[in-house]
C-alpha cells in the first residue's frame, strides 16, 4: 500500500501540522502524566488502525522509559494487571471517546466518574483534548495511507520550534 498524499509537503498541510504540534506541546507540558498520554494515544491509534501513530507512540513511550510489557498489553488493558486505576480510567475514556460511532452514548457516566476520581480539572482538560487530537491525527493518517515503521523518537520536536 502506498501513501496517497503527503500532507507535510503541502503548504496548508504543513501549517495545520504545525498547529497540531503546538497543541501537542501544550499537552506535553500539562500535569497529565506523560506515560498516560502515550498509553492513551497508543490505545486510540490501535483502535483506529493508524500505523504511523502506533509506531510513534510506542517508540516515544519506550524512549521515555515505558516497559515493553506495558506497551504490549495496552491493547488488552482490561485483562492486564500492570496499569494503575488512574491509567485504566484514562484508557477507558480513550476507548469510549474513540468509539463514538460504535457506542452512541459516548463516554459512560461510570467512566467519567473514574476520570473525575483520578484527575484534576487541568488534567481532564488535557485528557479530553488528547483523545480528540489523537483521533484527528489517526484519521488524517489513515485517509492518506501514511505508513508506520520509520518514526524516530523526537523527530517532530522541530515542528514546534519553527
Amino acid at each position: 500500500m502506498e501513501t496517497r498524499f503527503d500532507l507535510m509537503s503541502n503548504e496548508i498541510g504543513a501549517k495545520l501540522a504545525k498547529r497540531f504540534a503546538n497543541v501537542a506541546a501544550v499537552l506535553h507540558a500539562s500535569a497529565l502524566p506523560q506515560s498516560t498520554q502515550e498509553l492513551v494515544s497508543l490505545r486510540a491509534s490501535q483502535i483506529n488502525g493508524c500505523a504511523p501513530c502506533v509506531d510513534m507512540h510506542t517508540k516515544e513511550a519506550a524512549a521515555a522509559g515505558e516497559s515493553a510489557v506495558r506497551l504490549n498489553l495496552v491493547a488488552v488493558w482490561r485483562e492486564a494487571t500492570v496499569f494503575t486505576e488512574a491509567e485504566r480510567a484514562a484508557l477507558a475514556l480513550a476507548e469510549e471517546g474513540t468509539r463514538l460511532a460504535d457506542a452512541h452514548q459516548g463516554v459512560s457516566d461510570e467512566t467519567w466518574a473514574q476520570v473525575r476520581k483520578h484527575y484534576d480539572d487541568d488534567q481532564i482538560a488535557a485528557l479530553v483534548t488528547l483523545v480528540a487530537m489523537i483521533n484527528a491525527a489517526n484519521r488524517m493518517n489513515v485517509i492518506v495511507r501514511n505508513q508506520g515503521g520509520s518514526y524516530q523518537p523526537g523527530m517532530f520536536a522541530a515542528a514546534v520550534a519553527n
